[in-house]
């Protein structure tokens, strides 16, 4: 029979299976050093400090506010600006032992602007070398090889995970600098009808809520887009609503802010629309399960299925079903209990078709239940592998 070390040993590992691998926040790191306050300002504004808290090995080239203060004198727009801050991000791991000690003296490393594809041929790397008297500088490859800042200092490192370290300068490049097509610049109708969304488009167009929709661009805006298909089954229900409830559905599937998918699947609650006024909450309720991301109204639950586009401020995700907002459409009842035989075939049939309220297809919630699964299944593991090294 098997020692009792080896039971722990084998619980341990199924443990640390179903544990994340890494856990930092680049906000809480720089806010415990007020000299980085305006960096970490803007990671926060451009929504990089989401995107580097999900990447698994990161390295932050942190810039004080003196520093900060020459990138801002430039004037950019938010979206270069997104672009100068990425190319500070280094897709690698670099602690303070390892730039002493880079291969040749001298390396090129990947950066999130280059990750992004908005960087043209190897514009978005960085040149790191090792310099005379213990210095390292850093330079933009499009920069004319100029090492236009050094390594200051350390401010904090977890081995292979994030490393946050300050130089002295901003990196300058030409290309992470260049003019960015502004928000207002989008043809949100046109993005749609490329990306199979045509009867959602027409249907912002006929209602006239692709006013509303794009007037709430620049500040941020989040979309969910029914398919050509989905949209086609959900005609009959449609046709029965009043002009102004047309509307307000148009509208129930915009939300008045920016929202990533990382955002989403960490911000799990309620969330308004651009239809909630006053009384009118049309609001929905946003959960996820593991990579799953759904939106609950009451009447369906809709399942985010792909992201159309994402340029901050503007992200268009489909989902497979028509968003149905209780305002407008029957709530699903509570499951009654269970009744005679008789009493059961009495009262089997259900609400006519041909009102609003009435598509049970389309209102069949997929109610996710992943946490007591989850516990279950994660209890039932633990059971299993003991047994198995038990009667081994």
């Amino acid at each position: 029979m098997p020692s009792a070390g080896i039971l722990c040993a084998a619980f341990l590992a199924l443990c640390l299976t179903a544990t994340p691998s890494h856990a930092h926040n680049i906000t809480r790191i720089l806010a415990k050093h007020p000299e980085f306050s305006t960096f970490n300002h803007y990671l926060t504004l451009t929504h990089l400090a989401g995107e580097i808290n999900r990447r698994l090995t990161i390295t932050v080239l942190a810039l004080d506010n003196s520093a900060m203060s020459s990138v801002l004198d430039k004037h950019l727009s938010i979206g270069s600006l997104k672009n100068v801050l990425s190319l500070h991000v280094l897709v690698d791991y670099f602690g303070t032992k390892k730039l002493h000690q880079i291969s040749d003296g001298t390396t090129l490393t990947s950066t999130m602007f280059q990750a992004t594809g908005a960087a043209a041929g190897t514009s978005g790397y960085i040149n790191i070398t090792d310099l005379k008297g213990g210095k390292v500088g850093f330079g933009a490859e499009d920069n004319a090889g100029q090492l236009s800042s050094v390594f200051v200092k350390s401010v904090e490192e977890i081995p292979y995970n994030i490393s946050v370290l300050q130089i002295s300068e901003a990196l300058s490049s030409p290309e992470a600098e260049a003019p960015t097509p502004g928000p207002s610049d989008l043809n949100l109708t046109a993005i749609l009808r490329k990306q199979g969304c045509q009867a959602f488009a027409d249907l912002l167009v006929e209602t006239g809520a692709d006013k509303t929709f794009e007037d709430n661009i620049d500040g941020g805006l989040t979309v969910f887009c029914a398919s050509d298909a989905t949209l086609g089954a959900f005609a009959p229900k449609y046709k029965n609503l009043t002009k102004a409830q047309k509307v307000s559905l148009a509208l129930y599937h915009g939300v008045p802010f920016y929202e990533s998918m990382q955002m989403l699947k960490s911000n799990n609650g309620l969330m308004n629309t651009l239809a909630t006024d006053g009384a009118n909450k049309y609001d929905f309720t946003v959960q996820n399960d593991g990579e799953d991301v759904t939106l609950e109204t009451k009447v369906v639950t809709a399942k985010v299925t792909g992201t159309v586009i994402d340029e901050d401020p503007l992200v268009i995700y489909k989902v497979n079903k028509v968003l149905q907002p209780k305002e407008l459409f029957k709530a699903e009842a509570a499951p009654a209990p269970k009744a005679s035989k008789g009493k059961a075939t009495a009262e089997a049939d259900g609400p006519a078709a041909d009102s609003p309220a009435a598509d049970s297809a389309d209102q069949t919630a997929d109610k996710p239940n992943g946490a007591g699964v989850n516990a279950r299944l994660g209890f039932g593991l633990v059971l299993g592998l003991v047994s198995s090294v038990v009667f081994v």
